[in-house]
């Protein structure tokens, strides 16, 4: 993980009710430099995970629930037994925003080795 995606992990979400503008084309792209893996698709950012076994994909799933609760802040995800796609995109503005960048940052930390 990088040092620029470690300090996204650590900062929390901010409550977004509307009424922003979604980060431009060139802010979502600077920002996801910092994110190893992710993309860029349409106005959301998204990564697919791959596990060895059933098990390990429902545990980092569950894992992510608990992450995205404590942020109050949501993915979209699609499982099947080796592999989750996660799916980032604030809804209440139409696009992205920086909770979109913190949150997988905090997904990718899950993962990230000791």
């Amino acid at each position: 993980m990088s040092d620029r995606s470690c300090d996204l992990a650590a900062r929390h979400c901010k409550p977004c009710e509307g009424g922003v503008p979604p980060l431009t084309g060139e802010e979502a792209a600077q920002m996801l430099k910092t994110l190893d893996g992710w993309e860029l698709a349409g106005d959301e950012i998204a990564k697919t995970y791959y596990f060895r076994n059933y098990h390990e994909t429902m545990a980092f799933v569950n894992a992510t629930a608990w992450v995205s609760h404590r942020e109050d802040h949501h993915p979209d995800l699609a499982v099947s037994y080796r592999e989750c796609r996660v799916r980032y995109s604030t809804h209440a503005i139409g696009g992205l925003s920086e909770n979109d960048f913190i949150c997988a940052a905090k997904i990718d930390a899950l993962l990230a080795a000791p």
